[in-house]
């Protein structure tokens, strides 16, 4: 077994292996105040962007440069207001979601450099609900960096409860199960692709890992995970951190794809490689690994987990179970889910990254296709993709124990 291999007996006796991980607990959270909705307006070449909350809520605001964006966190919040509202002036662009427990975050992307003004509360009158306001003016490049560098102490004002993980264990499970956990891709803040049917990404992907959850409950051989399982956002690498933090014997991500030609169809599954297998791969893993930036984290700096020839080593061996278990899972969802041709392919992406538990990524077809995206988001198409999945795995599993006698 993986598990039990050469090179983890190694990471253990120099307790590389026995690191501590940050996971987001879920908590009950009462919420202090509704966003009733937002609103942009103009004064000169001042652009306004107003909140209406109704009860408290005390908002922290911070710049994010290249692309250039204004984050604005609310704490102990829910969103009751609708997305049909345009932008206008100095935004180009913006979006909302759940970022952590206890933090709702909008994030206002720029035409161009622009900074804070002004930013006030209005309280409530008789027919109007407290207004939280932001003024924003055109600025230079070096007045905007100077911004995010005098914002930089608001990123951690409503940071997310925090608890160090057990120690991660290589001992197997006494009653034999063995663990997966599932990766519904985006969440929250990130909404991931906007298919041609009008239902985003980490919508589809989320009902998706629930119904593989639920076949895979139905064994009984099985201990099933989550990353997430309600709209909320994880940055990448928490996302295998949790894998790891479970000892997970097998981690999928699930994701659903985009692209210019809507006659494509058809899933695909990709493990980690530094080079990516063809053109498409690359755009892929460009595209999937901004789901940081987009949802306002400061990549400023890069976290490396662990370093070193071990890892290089653990990696290796893990690469090949994962690139096993991906031809499995491509023959099994084929003749029963669409999936392009060449189905199996390579790619360099974040979320893959954990050194000692066996990943893919699965991309289980179009959104940019009408027929895809209606087969995704149907409880068929995600029950015939819950069951190829289930095979895979029961296969992927029964293959390595054959190969370790």
């Amino acid at each position: 077994m993986l598990k039990e291999s050469f090179v983890l007996r190694m990471f253990a006796r120099l307790g590389l292996v026995s690191i501590l991980f940050l996971m987001v607990l879920p908590v009950r959270v009462t919420h202090a105040a509704d966003v009733s909705g937002v609103r942009f307006g103009e004064n000169g070449d001042t652009t306004r962007f107003v909140i209406d909350l109704a009860g408290d809520s005390k908002p922290a605001i911070f710049l994010l440069a290249d692309p250039y964006r204004i984050v604005i966190d609310l704490p102990d919040v829910s969103w009751k207001g609708g997305d049909s509202v345009k932008s206008l002036g100095l935004v180009e662009g913006y979006r909302h979601g759940l970022f952590s427990e206890g933090t709702y975050r909008i994030v206002l992307d720029l035409k161009r450099p622009a900074v804070v003004s002004n930013a006030f509360t209005l309280p409530a009158t008789s027919g109007r609900s407290k207004r939280y306001v932001v003024d924003i003016k055109p600025s230079s490049r070096t007045e905007f960096l100077a911004a995010v560098n005098a914002s930089k102490s608001q990123r951690s004002r409503y940071a997310a409860k925090t608890q160090a993980t057990p120690e991660v264990s290589n001992s197997r499970r006494r009653d034999g199960k063995h663990i997966i956990v599932l990766d519904p891709g985006h969440g929250g803040i990130d909404p991931g692709n906007l298919g041609v049917i009008g239902v985003h990404e980490k919508v589809i992907t989320l009902k998706i890992a629930r119904a593989i959850r639920d076949e895979l409950n139905k064994t009984g051989r099985y201990e099933v995970y989550m990353t997430r399982d309600r709209d909320i956002f994880h940055k990448v690498r928490e996302r295998f951190r949790i894998a790891r933090r479970y000892n997970a014997d097998l981690f999928i991500s699930i994701h659903a794809d985009s692209i210019k030609n809507s006659r494509i169809r058809g899933g695909s599954v990709y493990n980690l490689s530094e080079t990516a297998s063809d053109k498409e791969a690359a755009r892929l893993a460009a595209r999937e690994n901004k789901s940081d930036l987009i949802a306002g984290v400061n990549l400023e700096v890069v976290e490396d987990d662990v370093s070193g020839i071990l890892i290089e080593l653990a990696q290796r061996e893990t690469m090949n179970y994962s690139a096993q278990f991906a031809e499995i899972l491509v023959s099994e969802m084929r003749g029963n889910v669409p999936m392009l041709e060449r189905a199996h392919r390579y790619a360099n992406l974040g979320v893959l990254k954990a050194p000692d538990v066996p990943s893919v990524l699965l991309e289980a077809g179009y959104l940019t296709n009408r027929a895809s995206a209606k087969f995704l988001n149907s409880s068929k198409g995600q029950k015939l993709i819950a069951q190829s999945a289930r095979r895979a795995i029961d296969r992927y599993f029964s293959s390595i124990v054959a190969q370790s006698r």
